[in-house]
């Protein structure tokens, strides 16, 4: 039995139209223009990984919120694990941007970092 995947690559501005295809747990892509659309259609369909953008909120801060990034991918399905323990999180300022807020976010060795800096109220 073969079970197909349809994706639209997001590598490069061509965005091709890529078909995998897993047929007795052999993979075939169908579609990309380049050797990155391949890799990409593959990691996509065995284990697809986002950045992860958010807000934590700030006590003290000249803002009430501080936008944050993860440093690295994590796996799609611990992002919303990831973001209920990001909206638990309070910080206090100051804080300098690249700053680490939650260190190894769900076991995935990927850190949460400011990605601004935020002055305290004065």
């Amino acid at each position: 039995m073969t079970k197909e995947k349809e994706l639209v690559c997001i590598v490069c501005p061509e965005s091709c139209r890529l078909s995998v295809a897993e047929t007795d747990g052999v993979l075939a892509v169908e579609g990309n223009g380049c050797k990155r659309g391949e890799a990409h259609a593959l990691n996509e369909y065995t284990r697809p990984m986002r950045m992860l953008t958010s807000v934590v909120a700030v006590e003290s801060g000249v803002l009430p919120r501080l936008p944050v990034i993860s440093d690295g991918e994590i796996p799609k399905d611990k992002i919303d694990e990831a973001l209920r323990a990001i909206y638990k999180i309070r910080v206090a300022a100051p804080v300098l941007c690249g700053d680490v807020i939650i260190k190894n976010i769900c076991g995935t060795d990927v850190d949460i970092v400011a990605s601004r800096s935020m002055r305290a109220a004065i």
